[in-house]
């Protein structure tokens, strides 16, 4: 393809941040060329079958392990080795590509750190820019900060293995058009990080690592596989470079664990659970139906029955298959000034490491460099001098579909307490994002978008099912609105919130998620159009 034909078939319709041109450069703007040209219409057929899948729910037919791939099910394979910079995953850190967060995440003494350009990166154009120039500098052990206060950050000597989380297959990249076209957001994410860094990170032993969203289905795994395999190709390195790990975060692939790691076996790490997207995937895909009806968020722990199913059979998965089963996030952040808050938290996350470590978790996530060492010293108790602990098959339990659907929780409990903690959370947390911060403190959390999600969902939920709270009261759009303004004059009031706050457009986004007669997908998809408002 000669540069003339880039340049009339790809246009960027935003200006560069400063240094965007290093990255946006003719040569990586053929290859996103190239992979769009190659793979957009498989995507979109991929999203179609998506909808498909969710029409035979609306007629009643309930998913379940698939019958057309039982041979890969029951036969004996296994994936490709481990490279040895991904070997021991004991503590990963999360959070988004922001270049004094990355500095801190990379020193914090975790052994892999997920470089997240999706749930917890407010996709901003110069966010999205800037992310690919950090990720560069990283790379190069080049990536350095000052503060506005004169505090200098730069990278250790030893830092964490770097792993990259693009956008999930549903999003695009409106700034970016080829062939008259938005651009997956998937493939301009992960084709510029491999374009720039593939080649750099062989030289220092290491290679392009990924962590793979929201897949649904074995088939978009192949996809990826495909898309992995013609990226090597390009440039010429050999195959199975390229390796990636994948959320288990909907229902659908809760189902398909097997077969996605059997499509991506040359290129696959590992499975992950992530806990509060396979809640919110649940709730979504099953929006009209009441027997899916939960109750508050904070009882859908990873110890009710149906969360437990899943979280053991990830890791029966993964080690049948010599892949590595990474557990779910620790959120908290610690406070500053409350001993007694941090110590409650610190026992919460300790007891949640402790069963993962039990079930046979190879590693688990954190989302606060603080949190690095507790989580560490239950995983260096279980895991001693092994990198991990793949040898645990767990042949000792069968999970059925009937255990992965039935979602029953014994004492649950919707109350007001719930609905109004929902509410005001997905308020801050869209108020954040439209602000261009996708990683918000909120409540001693770190909160993403998926928080926000399964937040507003079960109040769309709890409306559309009509459903009661526990001391009798109706859940309305009423009562909703009666929260919802409660919290926005507390959030409003001086000192409490930016004075250059976006609530007002949060507040619209919130009310057209729980009012819609349809449950919408994704928030992050209408919120995306207010980003260029302002």
């Amino acid at each position: 393809m000669t540069m003339t034909m880039v340049r009339e078939r790809i246009q960027i319709n935003a200006e560069l941040p400063a240094g965007g041109e290093e990255i946006l450069t003719l040569e990586a703007k053929s290859f996103l060329t190239a992979l769009h040209h190659n793979f957009n219409s498989s995507r979109e057929e991929l999203l179609a079958k998506r909808d498909l899948r969710k029409g035979a729910i609306e007629k009643g037919v309930l998913p379940g392990f698939l019958a057309a791939t039982a041979k890969v099910r029951d036969s004996k394979w296994v994936v490709a080795r481990t490279p040895l910079d991904l070997e021991d995953r004991r503590v990963e850190i999360t959070g988004p590509t922001e270049r004094k967060m990355m500095i801190n995440a990379l020193n914090s003494g975790a052994k892999v750190f997920m470089a997240d350009l999706e749930d917890s990166l407010s996709p901003t154009w110069a966010n999205v820019v800037e992310g690919q120039q950090n990720l560069r500098d990283a790379v190069r052990k080049r990536l350095s900060f000052t503060s506005p206060e004169g505090k200098s950050y730069q990278l250790q000597d030893q830092v964490a293995t770097l792993v990259v989380r693009p956008r999930g297959l549903h999003l695009t990249e409106q700034n970016v058009v080829v062939d008259g076209k938005p651009m997956a957001a998937s493939l301009f994410d992960f084709g510029l990080y491999f374009f720039h860094n593939a080649e750099e990170l062989l030289k220092r032993e290491s290679g392009p690592y990924f962590y793979l969203p929201k897949m649904e289905s074995h088939l978009e795994a192949r996809w990826w596989n495909e898309v992995f395999t013609f990226a090597e190709d390009w440039k010429e390195i050999r195959r199975g470079t390229i390796r990636a790990t994948v959320l288990i975060e909907t229902i659908f692939a809760a189902f398909e664990m097997d077969e996605i790691l059997y499509e991506l076996r040359d290129h696959v790490a590992g499975l992950n659970a992530g806990r509060w997207d396979y809640i919110f995937s649940i709730i979504k895909k099953f929006n009209n139906n009441k027997a899916f009806l939960f109750p508050d968020r904070a009882q859908i722990s990873m110890s009710v029955p149906f969360m437990r199913a899943y979280a053991q059979l990830l890791v029966k998965t993964c080690h049948r298959r010599g892949a590595h089963a990474i557990g779910g996030m620790a959120a908290f952040i610690p406070s500053r000034s409350d001993a007694q808050i941090n110590e409650i938290a610190f026992a919460k996350v300790k007891e949640d490491k402790l069963r993962e470590a039990g079930d046979g978790f190879d590693g688990t996530w954190v989302a606060h460099p603080d949190l690095v060492n507790v989580a560490k010293s239950v995983f260096d108790q279980v895991l001693a001098s092994s990198p991990h602990q793949k040898t645990k098959l767990r042949e000792d339990f069968t999970v059925t579909s009937g255990q992965l659907l039935d979602v029953a929780i014994e004492g649950g409990k919707v109350t007001l307490e719930g609905v109004s903690n929902n509410v005001d959370v997905a308020l801050q947390y869209i108020e954040s994002w439209l602000r261009g911060r996708g990683a918000a403190a909120i409540y001693n959390l770190m909160e993403d978008a998926a928080t926000a999600e399964i937040s507003r969902a079960q109040i769309w939920q709890w409306i559309h099912h009509g459903a009661t709270t526990i001391t009798g009261e109706k859940i309305t759009f009423e009562l909703y609105r009666k929260y919802r303004d409660e919290h926005l004059e507390k959030l409003s009031k001086p000192g409490s919130a930016s004075g250059d706050n976006r609530f007002k457009e949060a507040t619209e986004i919130l009310d057209l998620l729980v009012s819609a007669n349809d449950f919408v997908e994704f928030l992050t998809i209408p919120a995306y159009e207010y980003l260029s408002k302002k």
